[in-house]
C-alpha cells in the first residue's frame, strides 16, 4: 500500500446552492442577487483549497449514482481532487446544501447530508481494506474530518486502530454539530478547528475571546486547537501555550467556505514547514482573501 496523498478529506461532498445579494437582508427579504451551484461540503471545500495550496487531496465520502452525482464526480476531479476512493451508492441520492447570504452575512442555510449519514462507515473502507491503510498498517498522513459525519462514526474513528497514526484535523461543520467533536476533545493526535461559538458549545459556556476559548479547550484535554472569531483575533493553543493573530480587514462578500479555506491554508502552511505563528497568519490571510472574493473556491 502506497500513500500518495498529502491529505485525506473525509466528510461531506455535495452541491452547494448559494444565493448571494449585496443587500442587507432579514427574514422575509426578497432582493435581487446571484444564485450559483458549485461543488461544496466541508470535506470538498477543504480539498479544493488544499489543492490550491499545493497539496494532493483524496476524498472519502458518499456520492449517489444519479446524474447529479456523476456531474459532481467530474467536477471534483477537474478541481484537482482524487475521487477514486469515493463510495458510490445505488440507492442514496447526491447530497445538497442551500444557503442565502446578504451584505450582513449568512441569513439561513439548510444542509441535506442525509446520504452521507446513511452511508456510514462504508466511506471508510479504503482505510480498512489496504487501499489506503488498514488496522495493521494505519494511514500515517494528514486527515481532515468534518462534523457532518454521524456522532457514532466519529466516535468509532476516535478509537479505531486504522486512524491511530494519522495527523487528525477536525472541524465541526456548523455550531449545531459542534458537540459531535467531543470524542476528539481528549484525543492525543487530533487538532480541533472551531469558531468562538463552537468552542463555547464544546465547553458548555460562552467566551469573549478566542484566546480564552483556546486556552480553556487545551485545559480540558485538547492536544491542539484553533479558535477563530470572524474578523477579530484568532488563537492557536497547545501544551506550548497560546498564540494569537488578527486577520486583515477586508470587505466581506461571502462567508460560506471561509472556515474550510482557513483550515486548509493552516494545514498546508504547516506541511510546508511554517512555524505556529506563520501558519496562523497565513491561514488568516487566506480566509480574509476568500471572504473578500479575491480567491475562488
Amino acid at each position: 500500500m502506497t500513500q500518495t496523498s498529502d491529505i485525506l478529506c473525509i466528510g461531506s461532498v455535495l452541491w452547494d446552492i448559494i444565493g448571494r445579494s449585496a443587500s442587507v437582508m432579514r427574514q422575509g427579504s426578497d432582493v435581487p442577487g446571484r444564485i450559483t451551484r458549485l461543488p461544496g461540503g466541508v470535506a470538498m471545500n477543504i480539498a479544493m483549497a488544499a489543492a490550491r495550496f499545493g497539496l494532493r487531496p483524496v476524498l472519502l465520502t458518499s456520492v449517489g449514482r444519479d446524474p447529479e452525482g456523476d456531474e459532481l464526480i467530474d467536477a471534483c476531479r477537474s478541481l484537482g481532487t482524487e475521487v477514486a476512493h469515493i463510495y458510490r451508492s445505488d440507492d442514496l441520492p447526491t447530497d445538497r446544501y442551500m444557503a442565502v447570504e446578504g451584505a450582513n452575512g449568512l441569513i439561513a442555510a439548510i444542509a441535506d447530508a442525509h446520504s452521507l449519514e446513511a452511508a456510514g462507515d462504508k466511506i471508510l473502507r479504503p482505510l480498512l481494506n489496504g487501499s489506503l491503510g488498514s488496522d495493521s498498517a494505519p494511514y500515517e498522513g494528514r486527515i481532515a474530518l468534518d462534523g457532518n459525519l454521524t456522532r457514532a462514526l466519529l466516535e468509532t474513528i476516535a478509537v479505531s486502530p486504522a486512524f491511530a497514526r494519522a495527523d487528525l484535523r477536525v472541524a465541526p461543520a456548523s455550531p449545531g454539530k459542534a458537540e459531535r467533536l467531543r470524542p476528539f476533545l481528549t484525543h492525543r493526535r487530533a487538532m480541533l478547528y472551531v469558531n468562538l461559538e463552537e468552542a463555547g458549545l464544546l465547553c458548555q459556556t460562552t467566551f469573549d475571546s478566542a484566546a480564552v476559548a483556546a486556552e480553556t479547550l487545551v485545559a480540558r484535554g485538547a492536544a491542539r486547537v484553533v479558535v477563530t472569531d470572524g474578523g477579530r483575533s484568532a488563537a492557536e493553543a497547545s501544551a506550548e501555550g497560546v498564540i494569537t493573530g488578527t486577520p486583515p480587514e477586508v470587505l466581506v462578500t461571502r462567508v460560506t467556505g471561509a472556515g474550510d479555506t482557513f483550515m486548509a491554508a493552516h494545514i498546508a502552511a504547516e506541511a510546508g514547514g511554517a512555524d505556529r505563528s506563520a501558519a496562523l497568519d497565513r491561514a488568516l490571510t487566506a480566509a480574509a482573501r476568500y471572504v473578500s472574493g479575491d480567491t475562488a473556491l
